[in-house]
């Protein structure tokens, strides 16, 4: 008895060893995408700095001149991108999870590469929209892959993984930005997405898809491959094939029922309060400023750091976001959704109103220091307090509003409208990113630095009212509990 509880244990570990490794694998998709989220800040600096550029043939060349309005573009576009993607990721995962993978990590390199090689700025607009609309659809197909190919034991815990491998590539891309200019960094990026093509070579397609296309015996090979030779795998293979029937005579039953009720629904409270209600979260979200420091931190620390490596700063914050994305898996399904939105709300408030103050304070005593020989000595002495600032929005962004956002997506549309409501609230996204993104510069014109972070904090404090009138508290509830059936107004109730 003991022999046989000891090899179950053994062979368990296994079956986790080949679904790691095929996840790990996979996660070269978000850390790609985090490297290239990362790549704006130190970029943008570098172009903007005007540093003698080293081609890698030796030959003479000029350098990119980028204003600050080409500078938000080059930064924005990728977003635009990402929406154009996360459409097409959809229609392509069709053709195989696997697969798409594999043709889209070219492409992604080849976005990079082209970057390196930019003579103007219009080349790197197109590059920056190309590489983010990579980005998204792979992206979108890691997560799917990862999902389809894991045990239920440990599923949660490889889709977290993902999102952490993302953040580590945008704290990697921020800390190798301060050693290298825009175009050694990018071609540095485009190393990582040949390694995904490189590695998804030898990983299977995963079997759900397989089954869907009538491919068993491909499914058989795939789910062996996966949990390892010689395991029993009929049992497993069997309830993926009743999941697939099951889905589609769910499909073929409902086809005409929710293609005609489509339309009418999105106007109703069944699908109408759950896209108020996570669009709603997705504009207070992406207009918060989080993508001001994310896509503009090194250039935003330039101007606030009197003494400070804004490149440093810049590293602190991607690590503080490193770290608070891995607490905030323990803390939503134990504290709450509802809390730590009102905390997260709270605390960027106070954090942008705070920066906003001292950026104001920086501008206002800045030709005094020039001036002043004994000011200019002490400059940099109160860098700490705009640094603590944003760490603390950092922080807290990552820990409520950001993951929650996008949660409430899975967990308040009604079964039959997901898809429909995900696509709308990720389309609706990526869209006030592009504009967020977009138009921080033109904030940073017309109202100043101090002017553009007071405005994030009025809109955080919108956001704040917006969660306590109209979010409800899902922790703890089936997915069936929060189908909003009998909600009649915007407001679900708690």
């Amino acid at each position: 008895m003991e022999h046989h509880f000891i090899g179950n244990i053994q062979f368990a570990r296994i079956i986790i060893k080949l679904v790691v490794v095929a996840a790990l694998a996979v996660s070269l998709a978000p850390f790609a995408a985090g490297l290239g989220k990362g790549y704006s800040s130190p970029a943008i600096a570098s172009l903007q700095q005007l540093r003698p550029r080293r081609p890698f043939n030796g030959s003479a060349t000029h350098d990119i001149s980028v204003s600050d309005q080409q500078a938000s573009w080059v930064a924005s576009l990728s977003l635009l991108g990402a929406l154009f993607g996360g459409v097409m990721g959809g229609v392509a995962m069709r053709h195989g999870r696997r697969k798409v993978l594999l043709v889209m990590s070219l492409p992604f390199s080849l976005s990079w590469i082209l970057t390196v090689f930019a003579t103007s700025v219009e080349m790197m607009f197109f590059t920056s929209f190309m590489g983010g609309f990579c980005c998204s659809i792979v992206s979108m197909v890691s997560q799917v892959y990862v999902s389809e190919i894991s045990l239920p034991d440990i599923r949660g815990c490889l889709n977290a993984v993902l999102k952490i491998v993302g953040h580590l590539g945008v704290l990697i891309s921020s800390t190798v930005g301060a050693y290298l200019d825009w175009q050694q960094l990018a071609m540095f990026i485009s190393i990582a997405p040949i390694m995904l093509f490189c590695t998804m070579i030898y990983i299977p397609e995963t079997p759900s898809y397989l089954v869907l296309c009538g491919k068993d015996e491909e499914a058989y090979k795939s789910l062996t491959w996966l949990r390892g030779p010689g395991s029993d795998i009929m049992q497993e293979l069997a309830t993926i094939r009743a999941h697939v029937i099951a889905t589609k005579s769910f499909k073929n039953r409902n086809i005409q029922v929710a293609g005609s009720n489509t339309m009418n629904a999105l106007l109703t409270a069944r699908i109408g309060g759950p896209v108020l209600i996570t669009c709603g979260l997705m504009l207070f979200q992406r207009f918060s400023g989080a993508h001001a420091f994310n896509f503009y931190a090194v250039p935003i620390f330039r101007k606030t750091f009197g003494g400070m490596n804004p490149h440093g700063g810049a590293i602190a914050v991607s690590f503080v976001q490193l770290l608070a994305s891995c607490l905030s898996g323990l803390l939503i399904d134990t504290v709450g959704r509802l809390p730590l939105l009102i905390a997260s709300s709270v605390f960027m408030s106070m954090a942008l109103a705070g920066f906003g103050s001292y950026a104001y304070y920086e501008e206002v005593h800045r030709n005094q220091r020039l001036q002043n020989v004994v000011l200019a000595q002490n400059a940099g002495q109160n860098d700490w307090i705009p640094l603590l600032c944003v760490l603390v929005f950092t922080v807290a962004f990552s820990l409520g509003m950001s993951p929650i956002s996008w949660l409430l997506i899975g967990e308040l549309f009604p079964l039959e409208f997901r898809a429909t409501g995900s696509a709308l609230a990720t389309a609706f996204s990526y869209l006030c990113a592009f504009i967020g993104v977009k138009t921080f510069v033109d904030f940073q014109q017309m109202f100043g630095l101090h002017g553009a972070f007071w405005l994030y904090a009025v809109i955080s404090i919108g956001g704040l009212c917006f969660v306590v009138c109209c979010v409800p508290e899902t922790k703890g509830r089936d997915l069936d509990e929060m189908d909003p059936k009998s909600v009649q107004n915007f407001t679900i109730k708690r």
